[in-house]
């Protein structure tokens, strides 16, 4: 699949690796949709032109991740791709200084993260069955996103590294399900990136984190994901994977 002429939608997309994405694919041809509650992405979507629109949509509501997914085949005929880029993170032991962690702060980040990229593949993968594909062409591509955490989480990650565990043990049973209907699904686990969540720190907390990197030592970039994914949509042979991105590191307890 090539992104010229394709359609895709991108939740969390108003930021950080989302609009990574959606600069990319836009600017090569394709139509996207940005579906994220945060209204950064209707300035995006007005900066890009016309092959770009925001939907307000929260991943963990089914009727906003539809609407997203109709808006994309009304407006470009079709949907070819899915990424998924919104997320949030915590940083909350188990037992902390005022006792157990609260459960429903575990459970949001489980909420968005990993039911919320379920609820857009489900809803997407069911509208791109609504148009044909050859034999041996994609019908569509669906990317995930990871994290490092679900292999090598810290100390107060256990929320978080467990939405990306989930997003990497689903992977592969999707793509399976999903080859019959020639649709392939693939996940990206990225390392430390130079995303909103780390650009409140200071410049020296900044650096040291890029330092734990062993090459480059630095904080990855949001067009290096972008660009990834691009490959993992016109590489028909990756599928069913999980690819961390990641300079290498593996992250200490803390």
């Amino acid at each position: 699949m090539q992104l010229q002429g394709r359609t895709f939608l991108v939740s969390g997309g108003s930021s950080g690796l989302g609009a990574a994405c959606v600069t990319e694919f836009s600017r090569n041809g394709a139509g996207v949709v940005i579906a994220d509650v945060s209204e950064r992405g209707e300035e995006l979507a007005r900066e890009l032109g016309a092959s770009v629109v925001f939907v307000r949509t929260d991943v963990t509501d089914g009727a906003q991740v539809q609407r997203a997914v109709d808006t994309a085949a009304q407006k470009f005929g079709a949907l070819h791709g899915a990424v998924n880029c919104a997320g949030i993170a915590t940083a909350e032991r188990v037992i902390g200084r005022q006792g157990p962690l609260p459960l429903d702060h575990f459970s949001k980040v489980i909420a968005v993260n990993l039911i919320g990229t379920f609820n857009v593949i489900r809803l997407a993968a069911a509208k791109m069955l609504e148009h044909s594909a050859e034999p041996g062409e994609d019908r569509g591509v669906i990317v995930c996103t990871a994290s490092v955490a679900a292999y090598d989480g810290q100390i107060g990650q256990a929320a978080y590294s467990a939405s990306k565990g989930g997003i990497v043990a689903l992977t592969l049973p999707v793509a399976r399900e999903f080859a019959q209907h020639q649709i392939r699904v693939a996940s990206i686990a990225p390392g430390i990136f130079d995303t909103p969540l780390l650009a409140g720190l200071p410049e020296p907390a900044r650096e040291s984190l890029g330092k734990q990197v062993p090459f480059p030592s630095r904080l990855g970039r949001p067009s290096e994901y972008a660009a990834l994914a691009r490959h993992i949509i016109e590489n028909q042979m990756i599928n069913g994977e999980v690819i961390r991105l990641d300079g290498a590191i593996r992250m200490a307890p803390k």
